[in-house]
């Protein structure tokens, strides 16, 4: 198989989403799945901050973010409901852009933003990406 001109730019895209699709969905899913299932003394040594948030919040961000996980990836792998990774990737825009000034006032901002900042960067790749530049067909 040869690449022309003009499918080059459109399989660099969709590559490129993947992989931060791929990325998103690791990253966000294991937080989940840590801040669900791990005691909180154990997440807030690992963390700090869930020692000092409600037990109900942290559960919250936890389903939340492992869901966000599932959406990022399965609706444009089964090609079942594409639109909904999109809107994944702008939950997870919600979350780092409520994450940062969360660790500002916290104090934990050096140590946090850069990550947080990766994380937004890739959200709003895929939320572009996905959204406008290469939307995945829903299946027929």
């Amino acid at each position: 198989m040869t690449l022309t001109a003009t499918s080059a730019p459109g399989k660099i895209w969709s590559i490129s989403l993947w992989i931060a699709q791929i990325l998103l969905a690791l990253v966000f899913g294991y937080a989940g799945v840590i801040k669900t299932f791990l005691p909180i003394p154990e997440l807030a040594a690992m963390l700090i901050w869930p020692g000092d948030t409600p037990f109900w919040l942290v559960r919250f961000i936890g389903v939340a973010e492992f869901a966000g996980a599932l959406g990022v990836v399965l609706p444009t792998l089964t090609r079942i409901l594409p639109g909904l990774t999109p809107l994944a990737a702008l939950g997870f825009v919600l979350v780092q852009l409520l994450a940062i000034p969360f660790h500002a006032v916290r104090g934990e901002l050096a140590m946090a933003l850069p990550i947080n900042l990766v994380l937004l960067g890739l959200s709003l790749f895929v939320l572009c990406g996905r959204g406008k530049k290469a939307p995945v067909a829903p299946r027929r």
